[in-house]
């Protein structure tokens, strides 16, 4: 089968800036992993159970392992600090709830790790909380709530009950908007085998934000493992950048109810043994992207505002090598979204970008692919009878080796390093991806290895 290619504006040979190879651990299945030092050496220390909502501000110091017992809630005019290089863990309450953070409005975050020291979210089971093989959903998650635009109105945050004793909704105060509103701060964090699923379309994910503001500062962020999506951004004007999503079970970012925000410089690496948790109709619904405007039951036409509109530049998406029936798209523009898409290279999914199964929704010069490598299996883009014409896109076959000449960037299929670079014999247009300026994921990041 013939594999399509999308390179918008200029094709060149030129050589980008290299990411550092990563070294793997020899894994037989989806989670299965060895057990790293610092893994052990947290295990060895104390460890503090923390649970319920909070009636002050807390402080997590890198010297004890924090357990989260169920929902740890901080509220309104509370926060929590953490110091760079601390361990975070999660276990199930008495009810059965996952070991969870959750930053409602108005309640700040302050992880601020470091290159060299990351915070750590982890499975209880690398730390010494529980016993056993690692594996996605071994905990809850990060939830941070804002106070920031959500086109359907204040929403209970998804992945939780509907009633809950504190404020379980994100979005806009008795009407009132804050864009600019501020949740604190997360930089160089680690979140692995998060997710939870409490039903259907009501799961937690590794980060999810909803109605978080611009004033928000997030960075240098890396999901794995999750039993969901790694990032799911609802609502809100937070512009991350520097993310890493690795293996997520579902989706890596995901995008609703009228996130406007900027995204620059992230890496999503799909792991060819998921075993793709979401279901639809009992086929899989697993994408690199997935960006919907709002939910067929918030309004059937689509048309809420502001528009679903993630402006997303210097993105990096690898699929799997060959075609895995369980992965989708590489992105899903679907229910009224817009996107933009800019500098970026998608490859090694079924199809590239699918603007909603029809041309409806896409809006030359309001969605834009530009200066983009963008692969698929089947179709660089559906449907196949859509223009790009705001960019004079071009389409080229391509050999089954990937134009796209990435050095090695497949996970979990028989290979024992990563390496993101760009080969010479390359037709990526030059400035693409996630590492066209810089090494970024040096000291912090982990692909294997635990």
């Amino acid at each position: 089968m013939k594999n399509k290619i999308l390179s918008v504006v200029a094709l060149s040979a030129l050589a980008l800036a290299s990411c550092k190879k990563d070294n793997l651990s020899s894994k037989t299945g989806f989670g299965a992993h060895n057990t790293k030092a610092s893994y052990a050496a947290a295990a060895a220390m104390p460890h503090k159970t923390v649970t319920g909502v909070q009636s002050g501000n807390l402080y997590f110091d890198r010297d004890t392992v924090y357990v989260l017992q169920g929902l740890v809630v901080l509220t309104a005019t509370h926060n929590i600090t953490i110091e760079s290089g601390t361990f975070i863990t999660g276990l199930p309450d008495a009810d059965n709830k996952p070991g969870t953070l959750v930053i409602t409005r108005g309640a700040q975050i302050f992880a601020n790790g470091t290159s060299s020291a990351p915070i750590v979210f982890t499975s209880p089971k690398l730390v010494g909380s529980a016993t056993g093989t690692p594996h996605a959903g071994d905990w809850g998650g990060v939830i941070v709530l804002g106070k920031a635009h959500v086109n359907a109105g204040q929403k209970t945050i998804e992945g939780l009950a509907l009633t809950q004793p504190f404020d379980n909704y994100y979005g806009p105060v008795s009407g009132v908007t804050t864009d600019n509103d501020n949740s604190g701060t997360i930089t160089y964090v680690r979140i692995e085998f998060p997710g939870y699923i409490l039903s259907a379309d009501n799961e937690i994910n590794g980060l999810t934000l909803g109605g978080v503001g611009s004033g928000t500062t997030l960075n240098h962020i890396q999901v794995s493992y999750s039993a969901d999506d790694s990032f799911e951004f609802f609502g809100g004007s937070v512009s991350p950048s520097y993310l890493v999503s690795v293996a997520a079970d579902d989706d890596n970012f995901d995008f609703d109810n009228g996130y406007n925000g900027t995204l620059q410089y992230a890496l999503a690496v799909a792991d060819f043994n998921s075993t793709h948790s979401r279901q639809t109709n009992g086929n899989s619904d697993s994408n690199g992207i997935e960006s919907d405007n709002n939910a067929p039951a918030e309004d059937g036409t689509f048309t809420l505002t502001p528009k679903t509109h993630p402006v997303l530049r210097n993105l990096t998406i690898v699929g799997t090598e060959s075609t895995n029936s369980g992965y989708l798209y590489a992105a899903r523009i679907r229910r009224g979204s817009e996107v933009e898409i800019h500098s970026s290279i998608i490859m090694g999914y079924p199809n590239g970008i699918n603007f909603d199964g029809t041309s409806s929704f896409f809006t030359s010069g309001v969605s834009k692919v530009e200066d983009s490598f963008v692969h698929g299996f089947t179709s660089f883009v559906l449907p196949s009878t859509l223009t790009l014409s705001s960019t004079n896109a071009t389409s080229t076959d391509a050999n089954s080796n990937f134009d796209a000449a990435l050095s090695q960037p497949f996970y979990n299929n028989g290979y024992s390093s990563l390496d993101f670079s760009v080969t010479g014999s390359s037709i990526v247009p030059a400035g693409a991806g996630a590492f066209a300026t810089s090494t970024w994921t040096t000291g912090w990041t982990l692909f294997g290895g635990f």
